[in-house]
């Protein structure tokens, strides 16, 4: 049975306000936070360390949310939805966008790394490398193997995952609960209208947490600058830089291209999501604008039952910035200590890196245990090399998470296009006039 979802969503539908002034604006708050924070970490380092529970305080917040704003709008979404064909098309379709362009984002690192050899000349030898610093992360780099990142999303109960924070799991019970739901839609519509009316409130707290979006970030950043300080890039800045290089041309030429044949325009979405971007860069977590991408993204056209499986799926299987990372964190490594990889040892080192980057999904600093777990199956490029960058690995998440989260919202807009489930007209209206949304 077929039920017609809600026009708009819970947050598209809230209520109009005027225009706020700059300084109301959620991007301008956060942009001053993170300015405070880089001068209090850079000066005060010590003060600066001690604002970390102010950001870790703020991610919590979000992860608490996240599980039933997930939980809901499949579910919801699902039974909306009513054809069983039409939910495995949507997963279908995501599933051939994200191994494609995961595997882009790869290549992508690999040119770049080949082309601009950042490791270049160091000529370390790798017997002198101390692994210590980075043993915790190799032995939990073994414990994310594919098969136990398989069995990790089936939950120990139904209720479970509610009150746990893996992505993966919250998304398998929803679906498994939408789809019955949709089953039985004739006994169970109180159930549905419930749910639905639970939306409401549900993004209504996720309003009101965002609205401590300036402290954390201002926790997280005079953290990160006061710990580990902008002089401790050092040499290894050209890898940063390359790393930022990287991504932007993945974003603006490659998911750039993608965009414009969907009929959009990649800057006008970064304008959109500019709010969530500075969030995601202060809090180097792109679960940290999760639910918000979510809202923003039916509120731009996209048909909720879409943005519900795409986004979370993507979140776990379209890493495209770790991805970059991972290539040409592994060719610097190989480079620095002066070892030539052939062609088919660098084809081997995506396919690992593919399947690698799946079982490190949802971990808490996944892209440098995702390497480690590469880097273990891999016996040219020696392990012990994860010295080398650890230094400035924090410096790079940033990126990795804005990577991500970029290539999400694009995801989620495509799939929605290819489904015909995607409003063009207010796509263009959301993209071009931003500031009109609700507040």
């Amino acid at each position: 049975m077929l039920i017609n979802q809600p026009e708009k969503s819970a947050y598209a539908a809230s209520e109009k306000r005027p225009p706020k002034k700059i300084y109301q604006q959620l991007y301008i708050q956060v942009l001053f936070a993170i300015i405070v924070g880089i001068i209090l970490g850079h000066y005060y380092p010590e003060i600066g360390t001690e604002m970390k529970p102010l950001g870790d305080g703020f991610i919590q917040l979000i992860k608490m949310i996240i599980a039933p704003v997930i939980f809901i709008t499949v579910v919801t979404g699902i039974a909306s939805m009513g054809d069983m064909k039409k939910i495995g098309s949507v997963a279908g379709k995501s599933f051939i966008y994200f191994i494609t362009f995961s595997t882009l984002a790869l290549i992508l690192g690999l040119i770049v790394s080949n082309l601009v050899q950042p490791g270049s000349g160091l000529h370390i030898n790798p017997a002198t490398l101390n692994v210590d610093s980075v043993s915790g992360y190799i032995s939990e780099a073994k414990e994310t193997s594919l098969i136990n990142f398989v069995m990790g999303i089936i939950p120990k109960t139904l209720i479970s995952p509610l009150s746990g924070t893996n992505i993966l799991q919250v998304l398998l019970t929803a679906i498994l609960f939408g789809v019955g739901l949709s089953l039985t839609m004739d006994k169970s519509k109180p159930v549905y209208d419930f749910l639905t009316a639970l939306t409401y409130p549900i993004f209504k707290v996720v309003g009101l947490l965002m609205k401590l979006a300036p402290i954390g970030a201002f926790g997280a950043i005079a953290f990160t600058i006061g710990q580990f300080g902008i002089a401790s890039m050092g040499n290894l800045l050209f890898l940063v830089g390359t790393f930022y290089m990287t991504s932007i041309i993945f974003i603006v030429f490659i998911l750039g291209a993608v965009a414009r044949y969907n009929g959009f325009s990649i800057l006008k979405l970064l304008r959109y999501l500019k709010e969530e971007l500075v969030l995601v860069l202060a809090t180097s977590s792109s679960e940290s604008a999760l639910p918000s991408l979510m809202d923003k993204m039916e509120h731009a056209g996209c048909e909720k039952s879409v943005v519900g499986l795409v986004v979370p799926t993507g979140y776990s299987f379209n890493l495209d910035g770790t991805n970059i990372y991972m290539t040409l964190a592994a060719l610097f490594i190989a480079q620095a200590c002066d070892i030539s990889l052939s062609l088919e040892q660098q084809i081997m080192l995506v396919l690992v890196a593919m399947l690698s980057s799946k079982g490190a999904a949802g971990v808490s600093g996944a892209g440098f245990i995702t390497l480690a777990a590469t880097l273990a199956v891999v016996p040219e490029v020696p392990i012990a090399g994860l010295t080398l960058i650890l230094g400035v690995d924090k410096f790079m998440s940033e990126c990795r998470a804005l990577t991500n989260f970029i290539g999400n919202a694009v995801a989620t807009i495509v799939v929605s296009k290819w489904e015909n489930r995607l409003d063009m007209t207010q796509l263009e209206k959301t993209l071009n006039n931003p500031d009109s949304q609700a507040q």
